[in-house]
């Protein structure tokens, strides 16, 4: 055998012996974004209304529609028809207790609406049962609505103006968002909310800034509650499980991208 082929053999033997030495258990990759968000359930992916209701109905109340793979109340729909019952709409397939629920959003100069949970039916509506996270036109409703007479009626030193309680990402008429921490968008721009909901915790994000968080069920929670809004409202906020519900409040409203975590 020549030389020249005698160290063609070796060198592949070494090649061989090196690749059949090399670790086969090396960890697998995987797609961990892919594995995230599998963990969320969808509740309006743009195209379909499939397990949306109105509150204490069957179907949807007039005015609610898909425009443009957004969620949409159209104010001109919800008047053709000789409709006087409630147009706020839940998620009826599903209730939840613990969660993280995100959405995003955008209303019209002077909108107004809001995201309920843990809401429960057989009431006149979700803002009696369930609590809520505002949204409304910080920069413009007072001075396109009349607040005084509904805002006199808790004492507002200036019941001319929105209070802190009414504001976009509060608790309403529970707790204020931290105004500092706040970065709203302005009228008909897309906005984030995140809402997470834990016994020990509750937080309510927007556009990825925390503007606040609670206890829920707490010392402090029954003080709040007993002393202002809901002091006539005895199931409010009690339940620990209930359906995710969004708000009618006789204006435009926008939303997409509507999912949910269970925790």
């Amino acid at each position: 055998m020549s030389k020249i082929l005698k160290l063609s053999l070796l060198f592949l033997l070494v090649l061989a012996c090196k690749n059949q030495s090399k670790p086969t258990d090396e960890p697998e990759t995987t797609d961990t974004n892919a594995e995230k968000e599998s963990e969320w359930i969808t509740l309006f992916d743009g195209s379909s209304l499939e397990g949306w209701r109105g509150y204490n109905m069957d179907s949807l109340p007039p005015g609610w529609t898909i425009k443009d793979s957004t969620l949409t109340f159209d104010t001109e729909l919800g008047l053709e028809q000789n409709y006087t019952g409630g147009k706020d709409i839940l998620y009826g397939a599903e209730e939840f207790d613990n969660f993280e629920l995100y959405l995003e959003w955008k209303i019209p100069e002077g909108g107004n609406s809001g995201i309920f949970y843990h809401v429960k039916e057989g009431y006149d509506g979700p803002p009696v049962v369930a609590p809520e996270y505002q949204l409304i036109d910080d920069e413009n409703y007072a001075n396109i609505h009349d607040l005084v007479g509904y805002n006199s009626q808790f004492g507002a030193e200036h019941p001319e103006l929105l209070q802190d309680w009414q504001k976009t990402g509060a608790d309403y008429a529970m707790h204020v968002a931290d105004e500092s921490q706040k970065q709203l968008n302005p009228v008909m721009e897309w906005n984030t909310t995140k809402i997470v909901f834990t016994p020990e915790k509750v937080e309510h994000w927007l556009n990825g800034k925390k503007l606040l968080e609670f206890v829920p069920w707490s010392e402090e929670w029954n003080a709040k509650k007993a002393s202002g809004k809901w002091d006539n409202a005895p199931d409010y906020g009690k339940f620990k499980t209930g359906y995710i519900a969004l708000q009618d409040h006789s204006s435009p409203i926008w939303f997409r991208n509507i999912k949910i975590k269970k925790l």
